[in-house]
């Protein structure tokens, strides 16, 4: 039902690739729904706009970020520079017509709180599908049953909206 076709705005060649793909999904008129990674910047966005663009297709932006302690001392991030960042990618693909999919790395290693505020301000700027990952294969099944029973109350209830939830697990 829904297919990666790639991070476009990892150079041209991804975005070659990312292109050619949906031109046959176009073509073809597959019923996939295509969507393409993206980092949570403006410039990773904006190849999957050109592609939409090009192709006529919706495309959703599946835009992610790093979320556990360990990645945020490794790129010296704060929390604060995670939620800048889930908020102007979001918006950004939002308000140019993407349906934005919001995606957090190693979710199963990082903080409660954390976790809920990335997704809730993701949800508040107009994300409505969100994937729960375990990046490094380090959750059990009741670990990963915990991680969406919290985010299914304490996130998506909350928010009143229709949020689909995903889990991308290794």
């Amino acid at each position: 039902q829904m297919l990666d076709i790639g991070l476009p705005g990892a150079g041209p060649r991804a975005k070659a690739d990312s292109l050619a793909l949906a031109q046959e999904i176009a073509r073809a008129r597959l019923s996939i729904r295509p969507n393409c990674a993206a980092r949570t910047t403006i410039q990773d966005i904006d190849p999957i706009l050109d592609i939409a663009d090009k192709t006529g297709i919706t495309i959703d932006a599946a835009t992610f970020i790093g979320s556990s302690m360990i990645r945020q001392y490794v790129e010296s991030w704060t929390v604060d520079d995670l939620l800048r960042r889930t908020e102007e990618a979001v918006t950004y693909g939002i308000s140019h017509g993407l349906p934005v999919m919001y995606v957090t790395e190693d979710t199963t290693r990082a903080f409660p709180e954390t976790i809920k505020r990335l997704y809730t301000a993701a949800i508040r700027c107009g994300a409505r599908h969100i994937v729960l990952t375990d990046t490094v294969g380090h959750a059990t099944p009741a670990g990963a049953r915990a991680l969406v029973k919290f985010v299914i109350a304490e996130v998506v209830k909350p928010s009143g909206e229709d949020i689909l939830i995903s889990w991308h697990g290794h």
